[in-house]
């Protein structure tokens, strides 16, 4: 399967607030908790995870290269990713990446002198640009939203 990035949606600049409950405990898998006995504050998904709304955007993940074998780096097809173009992109950052006029999340891999863009999914290589491709680092990932499967 390829992978194609849907967007950028830009991200509201002036968010309606939408506080939800926060339970600020530590959900155990496989131990039941009433979990709402114990909501204590409100959080708004916006200003948890959108820092910069006016440089916030939205793609829509479609392929199977960034799903890898571990799974807290893993991001999943049919994922919502949450990309910050004000911040500057560092070695072993998500980025979304513009290659030749076309979008793609990778991992950013930038080490003595060589950048590369890396997927999680072992089966595809790492992208070393040619000398005649060109690359934007169009964002960086700072979250990603999945539902359950």
């Amino acid at each position: 399967m390829s992978s194609f990035l849907h967007g950028p949606f830009a991200a509201h600049q002036n968010p309606v607030l939408c506080y939800l409950p926060f339970v600020d405990v530590a959900v155990p898998a496989g131990f039941p908790s009433p979990a709402s006995d114990w909501a204590e504050d409100r959080v708004d998904l916006n200003q948890r995870y959108v820092p910069h709304p006016e440089a916030t955007f939205y793609f829509t993940v479609s392929g199977d290269s960034m799903i890898g074998p571990v799974s807290g780096r893993s991001i999943p097809d049919g994922a919502t990713l949450i990309v910050d173009r004000a911040r500057e992109a560092v070695h072993g950052d998500i980025v979304v990446a513009v290659i030749d006029g076309d979008f793609t999340v990778k991992r950013l891999y930038q080490r003595h002198g060589r950048l590369a863009l890396m997927a999680e999914n072992p089966a595809y290589p790492p992208l070393v640009l040619g000398d005649e491709q060109e690359l934007l680092i169009w964002g960086v990932v700072t979250a990603w939203i999945a539902r359950p499967q």
